[in-house]
C-alpha cells in the first residue's frame, strides 16, 4: 500500500492492466474526499499539537470472491484511491500477490531514483562547520 500511495494514477492503471484484472469491483464505500487533522510535536518528543488539516480521499471495494480492499490518499484524486483499493483487494488473492508486487516494481524504482536525486540535491547545500577555517592568523 505504501507503493500505491506513492504511485501516479497512470502507474496504478498500468499495474491493473498488467495483472489482467478484468472484473469491476463493487464499491463498499464510494471514493470520498474529506479532511483529517494532522498532529505534530516540537522536537519529536514534545507535547502534541494540531498542525492543520489535510485533504484525504478514501475508497473501499469488494471483489466477486469477497476480498476487500481499502485505500487512503492525500489529495482529491478519487480514481487513484479506487485503483489503489482495487489493487489491495486483488493482493488478498494469494495467486496474484507476486504478480501485483512485480507490477508495482517500476513505482518503487521511480521513487528510489527520486529520493536519491533529492539526497544529492540536499547534500550539495550541506555545510560542515568543523572543516571551515576560523580566519585566525
Amino acid at each position: 500500500m505504501g507503493l500505491c500511495g506513492e504511485a501516479r494514477p497512470e502507474e496504478l492503471r498500468r499495474a491493473l492492466t498488467q495483472v489482467g484484472a478484468g472484473e469491476e469491483p463493487e464499491d463498499l464505500r464510494p471514493p470520498e474526499t474529506g479532511l483529517v487533522m494532522t498532529r505534530g510535536r516540537i522536537g519529536g518528543d514534545g507535547r502534541p499539537f494540531n498542525l492543520g488539516e489535510a485533504t484525504v480521499t478514501r475508497a473501499a471495494v469488494r471483489l466477486s470472491g469477497g476480498e476487500t480492499g481499502f485505500a487512503y490518499h492525500l489529495g482529491r484524486d478519487r480514481a487513484k484511491a479506487r485503483l489503489a483499493a482495487t489493487l489491495d483487494a486483488l493482493w488478498q488473492r494469494p495467486a496474484l500477490r507476486r504478480e501485483i508486487e512485480a507490477a508495482l516494481l517500476p513505482v518503487a524504482a521511480r521513487r528510489a531514483a527520486e529520493r536519491e536525486a533529492e539526497v544529492r540535491r540536499i547534500a550539495a547545500t550541506r555545510v560542515n562547520f568543523f572543516t571551515m577555517a576560523r580566519g585566525e592568523d
